[in-house]
């Protein structure tokens, strides 16, 4: 096979766009490397935008995924019971929720994010037999309706077609500035009876915004949101989509702030090989669905029941977790270290663990430094409303040399787009 992209462009979709952002054919991926048709070999530090937490082909997972589907294990089934279910069931109770003392039953919803996330919102309501959910600014959370209802990104907004109603959209924290406690503002329209805000159902937050550009939620407004929640009987729902198994530094992104969300979202990397899989967790209390009254043909999906009871392995050690934390802090330096050495592109840094980039200030300066250092053998994309910063998301169990050989791709594209800007300004 030639890397000709004539037939994407004659027959796929125009909506397609990752494959804009990297121009090639991949053919192969291992680990954290990917490989196009002309074997040219890439550092991947974007891991299916968190998809692929544990990296590409996991030899663990793959081992057991073979022998499930050559022993002829059960491939759809609904939400009817199998053994692979309750095997992972078992393992998530046992390895990560009881070990945090959490206590939640699990959905299944269909295998995506925005159905995870469309779950939630329908239970929010059902329960308190509420219509408005309170979301953030710069949060996403999907694209189906009711998820990009309670989306910030006006871009996507629009694809929807029709107005988005039921929801409400707060400042962010550190949204104005540091000094402005965004909660204040928040809980003074849920107090006053003219605000025109009434006591929604549900609030619905990432503690990381991914997509929005790594802003960060710190654990004191975390806490005051939560009691602000408990206060109001507003359901307080985590979306851990991106930021949740171990994105953070731990495995779900609100374990540090000490707080116990109503429902928490999850998919991506809960399936661990980058199967189609999502999960809902919700507090045994709101558990008050009726059979099928949410349901959909591809719920549960058993070859991902596999690969994530084999992903959840790794959580039994402490030491793993231990390294994401040190994978983090060695990023966190690293960007921190470019910031200080390139200052013409009036960066700072955002984010938490590996979930981290920088925000230049310069126009098109990190869309630019994600295109060169593609060409240079590494796989990287940008966020925020206006791309402005470029993110690190290598899998969170990279070992140190492959994280270090990254760094060096990063700060070539970063120091060639730095001299590139000072000549046009010059």
């Amino acid at each position: 096979m030639k890397n000709d992209l004539t037939v994407f462009e004659e027959l796929e979709s125009e909506v397609r766009s990752y494959c804009r952002s990297f121009p090639t054919i991949f053919t192969k991926a291992k680990g954290y490397k990917m490989w196009d048709v002309d074997n040219k070999e890439y550092l991947d530090f974007f891991s299916g935008a968190g998809a692929l937490n544990y990296g590409h082909n996991d030899p663990n997972m793959k081992e057991k995924l073979i022998e499930y589907i050559t022993h002829d294990g059960i491939t759809h089934s609904l939400d009817m019971a199998s053994d692979a279910k309750a095997d992972f069931l078992n393992k998530l109770n046992d390895v990560i929720l009881k070990p945090r003392d959490l206590d939640y039953k699990v959905m299944f919803p269909g295998p995506t994010g925005t159905n995870t996330v469309e779950s939630a919102l329908k239970l929010a309501r059902k329960v308190t037999k509420r219509t408005e959910v309170v979301s953030f600014t710069n949060g996403f959370h999907g694209m189906t309706i009711g998820a990009l209802s309670v989306t910030g990104n006006s871009f996507k907004r629009k694809g929807a077609g029709i107005p988005l109603h039921n929801a409400i959209t707060m400042p962010y924290d550190n949204y104005i500035d540091e000094n402005l406690d965004t909660l204040d503002y928040f809980e003074r329209y849920l107090e006053d009876g003219g605000s025109g805000v009434e006591i929604p159902a549900a609030v619905i937050l990432e503690t990381v915004q991914g997509e929005g550009g790594l802003n960060t939620a710190r654990f004191e407004w975390l806490k005051k949101l939560d009691a602000i929640c408990k206060r109001f009987e507003i359901f307080l729902i985590i979306d851990d989509v991106q930021a949740g198994v171990g994105r953070t530094g731990t495995f779900f992104s609100f374990e540090p702030a000490g707080i116990k969300p109503d429902v928490v979202c999850l998919s991506k990397s809960i399936g661990g090989y980058g199967l189609p899989f999502a999960i809902t967790l919700i507090k045994p209390e709101h558990d008050i669905w009726g059979p099928g009254e949410h349901n959909g043909t591809f719920r549960g999906n058993n070859m991902a029941f596999v690969t994530a009871t084999e992903a959840l392995r790794y959580w039994e050690d402490p030491s793993f977790e231990e390294g994401i934390k040190e994978r983090g802090e060695k990023i966190t330096a690293f960007l921190d270290g470019l910031i200080e050495k390139y200052p013409e592109m009036k960066g700072y840094r955002k984010g938490r663990g590996i979930m981290q980039g920088i925000s230049s200030g310069v126009e098109g300066f990190s869309e630019k430094v994600a295109e060169l250092a593609f060409q240079q053998g590494l796989i990287m994309e940008t966020a925020g409303a206006d791309d402005e910063v470029f993110k690190l998301f290598p899998p969170i169990n990279i070992d140190m040399e492959a994280l270090e050989q990254g760094f060096e791709k990063i700060e070539a594209a970063v120091e060639a787009v730095a001299k590139e800007k000072e000549l046009v300004t010059s």
